[in-house]
């Protein structure tokens, strides 16, 4: 059985290189290396563990079992190294490494995306990854530093640290409203077609509340469904219907006429946006200066 002295763990780098970058080619041309010594690293490091790898092709590789099992810990342990290396540097003010951030595709784009730029900027030695998905990550098994959580928070072991907050408000186009009319009162919207975001738990269910603590539950008819909360957006301002879409995605569009909000006195209850990261380890400088520029750039003091 191998140990982790039979191992250059400098090719563990390597190894997760090509498992990302899906070839030996690309990885070579990420890691600055030639791609004879890539290949060199990948057989070495397949004889050092005992175990095959990697399945390689004349365009791409893949993985076996063995391989992702490795891999999963491979990207733990970089990230635990360059954490260490991290806390021996933080005198210095510098941040390097590499920041693996987790969010919602239309969170990403519009607010995580500048923060992360404005951090790079202030941080040129740090390397950025932002992966975008509208499903729930697993931090841990896709080594990712930091998870931006929109809504509730499912029971989890993971430290939160509270971003903002947000609500849903009720918009339509300007060509849909001169159609169909403004709705009066939320049981109006009920009539009207709807578009919703198909990987929501109650996609054609919207809980609203007005400013004088009134409730309202709004089920609405099967009508145009997305998986992403972008194309839900397109297809409102494509004139396809109502919709209960974040302030922070149609702000600017209410702001420009290019939408109308519905019902302005209504809106779903506040939830919040979280930062999540794994608990068992103290944050590190990355993820803590991450977490400041996100606040920043939102303009959101939390207690």
């Amino acid at each position: 059985m191998a140990s982790a002295s039979d191992v250059n763990l400098n090719r563990l780098a390597v190894f997760v290189a090509v498992i990302e970058a899906g070839s030996l080619t690309a990885a070579a041309e990420r890691l600055g290396i030639a791609k004879t010594m890539v290949s060199t690293h990948m057989q070495r490091l397949e004889a050092e563990v005992g175990a095959s790898l990697l399945v390689r092709t004349t365009r791409r590789v893949s993985v076996t079992e063995a391989g992702r099992a490795f891999y999963e810990a491979s990207r733990q342990i970089i990230s635990i190294a360059d954490e260490a290396l991290q806390v021996v540097e933080e005198g210095g003010g510098t941040l390097r490494g590499t920041l693996r951030v987790a969010t919602p595709i239309d969170y990403g784009a519009m607010v995580v995306a500048p923060a992360l730029v404005a951090l790079r900027q202030a941080h040129p030695e740090l390397s950025i990854e932002l992966v975008s998905n509208d499903r729930v990550v697993n931090l841990l098994a896709e080594g990712v530093d930091v998870a931006i959580r929109v809504g509730r928070l499912a029971d989890s072991s993971h430290r939160a640290v509270k971003i903002s907050s947000y609500v849903r408000w009720v918009v339509a186009s300007p060509a849909f409203v001169a159609a169909w009319g403004k709705p009066a009162t939320p049981a109006a919207l009920t009539g009207m077609p709807f578009v919703g975001m198909a990987v929501l738990p109650k996609p054609l269910t919207m809980p609203l509340e007005n400013s004088r603590g009134r409730k309202q539950t709004v089920r609405f008819a099967p009508g145009f469904l997305a998986d992403t909360a972008p194309a839900c957006r397109a297809a409102v301002l494509a004139g396809g219907g109502v919709a209960c879409l974040t302030n922070f995605s149609v702000g600017e569009d209410v702001a420009a006429g290019r939408l109308i909000r519905l019902l302005p006195d209504w809106a779903s209850p506040p939830a919040g946006i979280h930062a999540l990261f794994p608990s068992a380890r103290y944050p590190s400088a990355k993820v803590r200066a991450f977490v400041d520029a996100l606040r920043a750039h939102v303009g959101t003091e939390v207690a």
